[in-house]
Parts: structure tokens; sequence; C-alpha cells
């Protein structure tokens, strides 16, 4: 097999589908690679790297004429009229709210598996996990940026000093990257409450956090008062495969203190502020009915060495098996991994996607 690694084109995007040392476990399974020019230079690692690895240096269109492409962000639309049908795609895709990708994935006839919908004997998404991690500890660090009466903020320091009350931290979701947005605002000595739907989840964080956050379930009106006194919300919305739900309005933003500050960290999803809209780390932030918006859709990015090894870390055992087995073979052997596959021939194979789409899975062919 044919294993094929193209430079990211997204704006200030550095993070690589695979490193060196990912490659050199490849090619002693028998495998090739060819690597695009530049990949991972961004964060240190230089062609020659690769080479010593046994890739070889080629174009994007050479990385995209392999059997097997492994990226970390979505193709845009000129790498999706790369693609061909015998292809086979593994990168993150967050087709829920990018019909437009999607039907330029149909289009392409290729296999698309999405890492963000595979899960693990139980249930859980392992792919998604590492960059949820880093994008809940990156909330409170660029969310605190955000609040600085030069980004537009309040000009509140979310641990105060003494004598200063701390900031108010509201994250709403309790999943990775909502507890470890947590866990870096209790650091920095902040007032934090966490919303979620599960009773069950929120006594997991009662013990985690023994006391030291507000733990509360995610009715309409707690969202209401939490958001409405806080100086920073985080968003760590997440239903696999589906647009993020809409919890806060535009009516509860309006309502928000000037000069407070949104994280979305869901924005991939479609966002779950009704005030979001997707920005870039060009231009991270923008300001409405008073309040900083920081709506980046590959805030992983920022940190593009560390979330690259971080995703390494997990996805080389799921292409090390496509490359032993295949595609098929490896979904007959894990089910959790079959349901990675989005698009396949044209026609969207995941329910919730499909769902989400306004597609139905059996005939959506574009």
């Amino acid at each position: 097999m044919r294993i094929g690694v193209p430079k990211e084109t997204k704006i200030h995007e550095y993070r690589v589908g695979l490193t060196p040392d990912s490659i050199a476990e490849l090619t002693t399974l028998g495998a090739s690679a060819v690597v695009e020019a530049n990949a991972g230079a961004g964060i240190g690692f230089a062609d020659e790297d690769y080479r010593q690895a046994g890739a070889v240096i080629g174009t994007a269109e050479d990385a995209f004429s392999a059997d097997l492409v492994v990226k970390v962000k979505e193709p845009l639309a000129d790498e999706c009229r790369r693609l061909k049908p015998e292809q086979v795609l593994f990168t993150y895709l967050h087709l829920a709210a990018d019909a437009p990708q999607a039907r330029a994935l149909m289009r392409s006839g290729a296999t698309a598996i999405a890492y963000e919908t595979v899960t693990d004997a139980r249930g859980r998404l392992p792919l998604l996990r590492p960059m949820s991690e880093v994008a809940g500890r990156m909330s409170v660090q660029v969310g605190a940026y955000a609040l600085q009466k030069a980004s537009g903020g309040r000009g509140t320091l979310l641990g105060g000093v003494p004598g200063v009350a701390p900031g108010k931290v509201v994250i709403l979701g309790g999943g990775v990257a909502g507890t470890e947005a947590a866990a870096m605002a209790v650091g920095l000595s902040a007032e934090v409450s966490i919303l979620d739907k599960s009773i069950d989840r929120l006594r997991e964080l009662g013990q985690q956090f023994a006391g030291r956050v507000r733990l509360l379930m995610a009715s309409r009106q707690n969202v209401v008062d939490e958001v409405r006194a806080a100086d920073l919300v985080v968003g760590a919305v997440l239903v696999p495969g589906a647009a993020a739900p809409k919890l806060v309005t535009r009516s509860m933003v309006r309502q928000m203190r000037k000069g407070s500050a949104l994280v979305d960290i869901s924005i991939d999803q479609g966002g779950c502020f009704e005030t979001s809209r997707p920005t870039t780390h060009d231009a991270p932030t923008y300001i409405e009915h008073g309040v900083v918006h920081y709506c980046v859709t590959n805030m992983p990015g920022a940190v593009a060495r560390t979330s690259t090894l971080a995703l390494n870390n997990v996805t080389l055992p799921y292409v090390k098996a496509l490359v032993e087995k295949g595609w098929r073979d490896a979904f007959k052997c894990d089910a959790g991994f079959a349901s990675g596959l989005n698009v396949h021939k044209g026609v969207i194979r995941h329910s919730q996607v499909a769902d989400a789409l306004g597609l139905h899975p059996a005939v959506c062919a574009a």
C-alpha cells in the first residue's frame, strides 16, 4: 500500500498527518510513503527526517495520488477534487456542519473515514480525545487573553488577586474538553461552574474535582443564569457525528456583561452559541453584542507540535490496521473502527451525519 501525507493548507495549520517516527513504523510493514515537501517543516519535521524514515518527498499531487491519504483537517475543495474512487481518506471531517465538503467527497467517489466518529469498545471517541484535551486546555488560555482590555474584554484576571474576586468561568459540557477546561480554570484559581445533562457525569466530576467546581444540571434556566453571570463561557458540547446544539441563544448573549468572552470548542460541528461563526488563527476573535467570541475551527493547530504527537499516538494503530488488512477487513475486525466510515461510493454511510445533512444514508448519492 502507498500512503500519502499532504501538507495541510488551512490557514495557520502546521499539524501533519504522520510524523517521521510513524512513517518508519509503517514502512516496516511493507508500506511505501510519499510526503509532500515541507509538510512537517512548521513543527520541526524536516524533509530529510522523512527521507531517513523511508518516505519519498513529493508534491501535493503525489501525496493525493496514494492509495491511503492521511491528513489532519478536512480536505478543502481543491483537495476533494483530487480524490478518486479507489482511494481511502483518513482524517478529521466534521461533515455535519459542512454540506459543501460532504457533497464534494460524495462526488469524488472516495472512501472517507473520519477520526471523530471512530469509537472504541466502550463507545468512546479515541481519535477525538487528544484534540479535545488540547482544545479544552487551550480554551481557558485563549479565553483569559480575550478578557484582556486590549483584546476587547473587560480587563478581568481570571484568578483575581488578594482583595479582588476571581473571574467566573462557565463550562457547558462535562466531557473530555469540558473537564480539561475546568482543570485549567481551577488551576488559575477562577470560580468554575460545569453544566452537563448527565447526573452520573456530574457525580463523577464531583469526585474528580472534590468540591472545587460548581456542578449543575444543564437545564435551560441554569444555562441562562450561569451564562448571564459569567466572565468566560466555554462551549464544550459534543453529539458524535451530529451538529452541536445551540445551547446559548442570541438573547442570552445580549444579556451577558459587556467585555465578557465566549470560546466555542464545538465550532467544528457548527458551534453551540447562536452567535458563533468560524474564525481563523489569523483573526481569531470578533465582538458581537459587546461579547468577545473566539471560534477558531482548528484550535489545536495553535500548538501544532504537541497536537501532532498526541494525534499520532492514537491514529497510528488504525493506520497500521489499514495497511495490514485493508479497510474492509479492518472494519470487520473492529466495529468501532467501522463507525468511522462517513462516505463511500458517493453515499453518506454514517446515519447521524446523514441526518444532520438532511440526507438519507441509502439514497444520498451525489
